[in-house]
């Protein structure tokens, strides 16, 4: 194997082992960063969704709930949760992999009423009231999910509604009915709101960084050997070809040619200059003996 050669076998080996070791670490830190990126957004949609709950519970549904149409009709935008509901669907047109579900122990609408996965996550925030956000990842059938999840407080705007049911809406309780939703307490944590993403979404974002990352590596890689290639031959390898097809036309009796011409102050440079002077010095030792 020629020097070349060798010097590439060498090269692909160390950045062979160097690429193994930053793919290893990189997917790594691509996966956990992937996967804060998603939860990051999970926790802005619901601090969106939060928003529009209050949005609603101080400024509309008091507007509402004194026009004559309400003590007739039932209006589901009076309903924090129907508003978060309902802001949730447009949203998701944009964020199709994400979803939202608020849950309660004791809902008004039965389709909130608590799994026993969020009533958990639920009586989780009643034993530390102090916290104020919690997020995890679950299985599902479907597969691993990621999950961040808030308290629901019982807002002093909550309780006309939901402390007693002589103070409800006559329509809340003709479309609910009174057995279920009442009873809450002043800043009780009555439910969790939870957004969930599924855990492909950040494994699909993690795969895409570290596959564009191998592409750069690979890319830097190649360019390297390349560019270094090109400096051992025009640095190392020309230079030694012409002593050596000097030395081999000098061996074979030829001593007419010229010497080497000697550049630099390296290595190859005092290689030339070693040749020249021996090349010299064979001249001279032939004139001697021819007398």
């Amino acid at each position: 194997m020629k020097l070349l050669g060798k010097f590439n076998l060498v090269l692909i080996v160390v950045f062979g082992v160097g690429i193994c070791l930053v793919s290893y670490f990189a997917r790594q830190f691509l996966m956990n960063d992937a996967r804060q990126q998603v939860m990051r957004q999970a926790e802005l949609l619901s601090a969106s969704a939060s928003a529009t709950k209050d949005y609603t519970d101080q400024q509309v549904s008091p507007v509402l709930v004194t026009t004559a149409q309400h003590n007739t009709d039932f209006l589901p935008q009076t309903i924090p949760f129907y508003a978060v509901n309902t802001t949730f669907r447009l949203l998701r047109r944009t964020y199709t992999d994400y979803d939202l579900r608020e849950s309660a122990l004791n809902p008004t609408n039965l389709e909130d009423r608590a799994t026993d996965w969020e009533a958990d996550l639920i009586n989780y925030f009643r034993d530390h009231p102090s916290e104020t956000n919690h997020s995890g990842e679950r299985n599902t059938p479907t597969g691993p999910v990621l999950y961040v999840a808030n308290p629901i407080v019982a807002a002093p705007g909550c309780l006309p509604c939901h402390s007693q049911v002589t103070l409800a809406p006559r329509s809340m309780i003709h479309h609910y009915g009174a057995d279920h939703g009442f009873g809450w307490r002043p800043n009780e944590i009555i439910g969790a709101q939870i957004v969930s993403v599924p855990m492909s979404v950040p494994i699909a974002i993690a795969r895409e960084g570290f596959r564009n990352l191998l592409i750069g590596l690979g890319s830097v890689f190649l360019l390297t050997i390349l560019l270094i290639d090109l400096a051992m031959y025009f640095i190392v390898i020309r230079p030694l070809r012409r002593v050596s097809k000097n030395a081999d036309v000098v061996s074979k009796g030829e001593t007419d040619m010229p010497l080497l011409e000697v550049t630099g102050k390296d290595e190859i440079a005092e290689v030339t200059a070693s040749f020249n002077r021996m090349h010299t010095s064979l001249v001279k030792a032939f004139e001697m003996l021819n007398g």
